[in-house]
Order: C-alpha cells, then sequence, then structure tokens
C-alpha cells in the first residue's frame, strides 16, 4: 500500500526513486539517487504521462493499479523515449490492453524500434490538444531537450507542464515529492551537474523550448526526475536560461592533472593570486581525483576556466584530454581561458590546450605558462601574471 500524492486537482505522482543505481546512464555517479517521475490525471478519461524505469515497474504498477481501482487507463502520454522513462511501457501494455500511445512521429519510430510497438499509436503535432473531460492537454514538440522525439505536455485546467527531462536534477525524493514539502537545497547543484551532464550540448534547443512556453501560464512544472516544482518555478527556469544561454557567474575553475607535484604547485600560485585579486569563486580539481562530471558541472557555472597540464607521451595528461573532450562534446560557449603546462624532455601539453582553446573560439587570458621540469623564479612570476590576467578580465565582464 501507498499514500497517493496528489499534485494538483486529479493529478497524481506515480514515480519512483532509485537508490541503487551508481551510475546514471552508466557513467554520472549519483551519490544522492536519482527519482523517476510519473504522473496519472484521473478525470472522465484517464491519461498516465510517462513510465519508469522497467527495473521498477513492480512498484510503478502497484501504484497505479491501487489509484485506478479498477478502471483502465485510456492514454499513455510519452513525452521522452530514453529507456529509464520508457522501461515499463510493454509490462504497462500486458496490464491495459486497450490504452492508446500518445506520441509524435519520432516517438512512434523509436516505439517499435525499442519495443516492437507499432498499434494503437496516436501520433500529435506541435499545440494539438486531446480533452480528458475538465482536463485539456496540449502537447508541445521540444526536439533535441535532450533527444529529437521529445516534447513536453500541458494542462490547461491546471496549469501543470509536464516537462519530460526538461528542468530535470539528479536526487532521489526522500519523503515528499513537491518543493514546498520539502527542502530542496540539495537540488540547485544537482540540477546544474544533471544539465551539464545530460542535456548540456543542447543550450539552443533548450532556448526554443523556453521561447516558445513563455507565453503559457504554468502553476507547477512536472519534470520526469527531481522534485515537483510550485513554489520555485521561477528559479528553476532562470537556472535552465543561464545555463543554455552559457552565462557563467564570476569565478574561475582550475582543473589540472600532476604526476608529481609540479603541475599541481603552478595551479596553487594560480589560485592564490586570484585570491588576492579578489576572485571569491574558485575551484580547484585535481582531474585523478574527482569524477569529471562535477568539474563539468562548475565549469557550466562559472565563467573562468584555466586547465593544467603535464606532457604525456607527446599529449595532455590522459585524464585532461578526457576532460577536454567532454567540453568538446557538450559544445560549451564564452569561457574566459587561461592554461599551463609542464614538461621533462619535451613539451607539448601547452601547444595541445593552445589547439584546443583556438578550436573552441573562447577568449584566451594572459600567456600560458610552461615549465620544465621543477618551478623556477620566473615561472612563478608567470603564474601570478596569469592569475591577474584572469581576474582583470572577470571584473570587466
Amino acid at each position: 500500500m501507498f499514500k497517493p500524492v496528489v499534485v494538483s486537482e486529479d493529478i497524481f505522482y506515480v514515480g519512483v526513486n532509485d537508490r541503487t543505481k551508481h551510475l546514471f546512464e552508466a557513467l554520472w555517479p549519483i551519490p544522492l539517487g536519482v527519482s523517476y517521475n510519473s504522473y496519472l490525471i484521473i478525470d472522465e478519461k484517464v491519461a498516465l504521462i510517462d513510465t519508469v524505469d522497467v527495473c521498477y515497474s513492480d512498484t510503478f504498477l502497484k501504484k497505479v493499479e491501487t489509484l485506478l481501482n479498477g478502471r483502465s487507463i485510456d492514454y499513455l502520454v510519452i513525452n521522452h523515449m530514453e529507456p529509464d522513462h520508457s522501461g515499463s511501457i510493454r509490462l504497462l501494455k500486458q496490464f491495459y490492453p486497450s490504452i492508446q500511445i500518445i506520441g509524435n512521429k519520432k516517438t512512434a519510430d523509436m516505439l517499435a524500434g525499442f519495443y516492437q510497438i507499432d498499434e494503437n499509436i496516436q501520433e500529435v503535432k506541435d499545440k494539438e490538444e486531446i480533452s480528458l473531460g475538465k482536463h485539456t492537454l496540449r502537447f508541445y514538440m521540444t526536439p533535441m531537450v535532450h533527444w529529437p522525439e521529445t516534447m513536453m505536455t500541458y494542462d490547461l485546467y491546471t496549469e501543470t507542464l509536464f516537462s519530460g527531462d526538461g528542468f530535470g536534477t539528479y536526487g532521489s525524493l526522500n519523503g515528499g515529492v513537491i518543493d514546498k514539502a520539502i527542502n530542496v537545497d540539495l537540488y540547485w547543484d544537482e540540477m546544474i551537474r544533471y544539465y551539464a551532464t545530460i542535456v548540456g550540448k543542447y543550450g539552443s534547443p533548450v532556448q526554443k523550448a523556453l521561447e516558445k512556453l513563455a507565453p503559457v501560464p504554468v502553476r507547477t512544472i512536472c519534470s520526469t526526475h527531481g522534485p515537483v516544482w510550485q513554489e520555485k518555478i521561477s528559479e528553476v527556469i532562470s537556472v535552465y536560461d543561464k545555463l543554455s544561454r552559457y552565462e557563467g557567474e564570476e569565478g574561475v575553475v582550475i582543473a589540472y592533472g600532476s604526476m608529481y607535484g609540479n603541475t599541481e604547485q603552478m595551479a596553487e600560485i594560480i589560485a592564490t593570486e586570484l585570491s588576492e585579486q579578489g576572485v571569491h569563486n574558485i575551484i580547484m580539481y585535481n582531474v585523478s581525483k574527482t569524477h569529471v562530471s562535477y568539474i563539468l558541472r562548475d565549469i557550466f557555472k562559472y565563467k573562468g576556466l584555466i586547465i593544467g597540464s603535464p606532457t604525456y607521451s607527446n599529449e595532455l595528461f590522459p585524464l585532461v584530454q578526457s576532460l577536454i573532450d567532454k567540453i568538446d562534446t557538450r559544445d560549451i560557449k564564452n569561457r574566459l581561458f587561461g592554461h599551463f603546462g609542464s614538461f621533462i624532455w619535451a613539451g607539448a601539453a601547452v601547444k595541445r590546450l593552445t589547439a584546443f582553446v583556438e578550436n573552441r573560439g573562447w577568449e584566451v587570458v594572459g600567456d600560458p605558462v610552461e615549465q620544465k621540469c621543477s618551478l623556477t623564479a620566473q615561472k612563478y612570476e608567470e603564474c601570478v601574471q596569469l592569475a591577474k590576467a584572469m581576474a582583470r578580465k572577470l571584473k570587466e565582464k
């Protein structure tokens, strides 16, 4: 048995929490867990909005069955076909064989591909509507937020937006579901990390979705991950707006690799001088110790980025290379960039980082610093000057 969670009039939460999985998408650590959110609208007709990961289908289906009390489901609305949301569809159809699936053309293609389902599918287009009785559902196509088939569903009666992965966050729901019933402080950094790892590349499509939905009055946001938002809607939209514009706050991320401490020593000098110059948000990461998802989170969060690397087999240190590859994949824009490196007999790290920033088109701040073997007084001063140049640029923005 479970106690139903009422989101709005006739709308119930039937999602589940995952506190077992270590890595989301087999890539990203989720130490605080993650929720897979699904919602049931019980009106003259019944609509289910998305399903959950198949690992939790038993709990999910019991919640649905309890709420329906013998009724069937008329519609399954699929906002997003990623398996953590569509994974229970095949089982759901076994329990409710007459259910009609609502999605767009790309949804239908993926249903056939993933689950060999090609019947009883109603294709909808942008801003089409379906009446449930009091509730009318309107569908907004939001492609590439963050898959090509993604859409959002809006209930006109309660002004509720079912946003798919949009406005999502890592972090399970510990007791309460709606933001006003829980302390949401833990979700803000996890929302940025979720955006950086999952949505990150698709800033332009997010902006188009925000523009499309701007005239729509929204009293509740029901994402597929994280809390139901009612009190903090403006804050949530602001986070996604800033991230999708690549608007970094004043601050510097220093990410470095170091095998024997020489490159790390340079990073420490740069950080100390940044502080002396009045930069308060300084976040330092040894790439060998911290998972890249946290580094990406703060690169999205802050305007300045300084990367340091030793030369390794005439290339960048492998985990620094991995970091810049992930930055490239996300096509992060509008950052101030500084770089430094070290070598023993042949220097390549600074050259590789220079090529990286030229490809990115970011503004290079200061002169790169490259040291051979251990630190000299001259290289110490060059590190100080690099930090001063970054601090000046940050203050100008």
